[in-house]
Formats: C-alpha cells, sequence, structure tokens
C-alpha cells in the first residue's frame, strides 16, 4: 500500500486535493499534528469534494507517535534539499511504503531530515520556483510508485461512472 504521511499541514484545500489523490488511488493518509485547520472545515470538504467519506487517514499528535504505531521499512521524504530524484527510487521493492511531506511554511523539520540523508529527494525543477505546490507533488509521486508497480489496483477498464463509457464515441 502507498501512504501519504503529511507533517504538520497547513492549507486546507491541499489536505483535501490529497485525500481525493488517496482515494483515487487506494493511498492511505497519514497527518501528524498540529493540523492547521480543523477536519471538519468547509474547505477541507470542498477541496475533498464527495470522496470525504471514501478517505482512509489517521492522525497522530506526534512523529514519534507515527513512527512508534507504524514502524515503516520504507518512509522516503520529500524535500527541496533532497539530493536525489523521484524517479531514482524503487518504489516497488516494499509492499507498504510510505512519503512523507513537511508543512507548506517550513517543510520537514531539519532534525528529522539529518537523521534520513539517503531516504530524502526531490522533484526536479528550475530555478524560478523553490517549490512546487504541495497537493501537486504528493499526486505526482503517487503516481510514480504506481507507475512503478504497474498500476496495480488501478485500470482504464473501469466504466466512466457520470458520462458512461462511450461518452467519447457519442
Amino acid at each position: 500500500m502507498i501512504h501519504i504521511v503529511l507533517f504538520e499541514p497547513e492549507i486546507p484545500q491541499n489536505t483535501g486535493n490529497i485525500m481525493r489523490t488517496c482515494v483515487a488511488t487506494g493511498a492511505k493518509l497519514h497527518l501528524i499534528e498540529p493540523l492547521g485547520f480543523s477536519l471538519d472545515e468547509k474547505h477541507l470538504r470542498r477541496a475533498a469534494m464527495d470522496y470525504y467519506e471514501h478517505i482512509s487517514y489517521k492522525t497522530y499528535q506526534t512523529y514519534a507517535d507515527f513512527i512508534a504505531e507504524n514502524k515503516p521499512q520504507a518512509l522516503y521524504f520529500f524535500t527541496r534539499y533532497g539530493k536525489k530524484n523521484h524517479t531514482e527510487m524503487d518504489y516497488a521493492a516494499n509492499e507498504d511504503i510510505y512519503f512523507m511531506f513537511g508543512k507548506e511554511s517550513k517543510g520537514i523539520p531539519k532534525e528529522i531530515l539529518a537523521d534520513n540523508v539517503d531516504m530524502c529527494m526531490r522533484i526536479p525543477m528550475n530555478d524560478k520556483v523553490r517549490s512546487l505546490n504541495l497537493s501537486n507533488c504528493a499526486a505526482i509521486l503517487v503516481y510514480e510508485a504506481l507507475r512503478q508497480r504497474g498500476f496495480e489496483g488501478l485500470s482504464l477498464e473501469e466504466p466512466e461512472n457520470f458520462k458512461g463509457k462511450d461518452w467519447l464515441l457519442k
């Protein structure tokens, strides 16, 4: 299973978008407090749309609580300070993989990153921006992991639920 871990997220719309990505891909969301919003906040639910009821998530009071409960064997840290390209990692090597993202304003604390330098990665970009939007980064990484795993659990063959599978042909 793919797990997305948000360390002290601040913007409800980003978390809501990530919730939607989790539902679409079968990923589980882990939220490390404090959160910069309430989980029942209308902006969070608006971004997650009508998928909110399908999201699998858990909250933790601290990073240490998250580690103690999950004991992740493959925990990847997304940071602009990472020296590895996100596509260099082998996401198919472990059944459960965890992608951790930091708060929008400050990222993941240096103390956590320094203890996990070999697992720090980044998405390549030019020097005109320091980072991409958090929810975009989560989607990029989840889909790269799924691509490496042959998009397990996902299908192009499922009928389109809203307009019908032959909508383009009509």
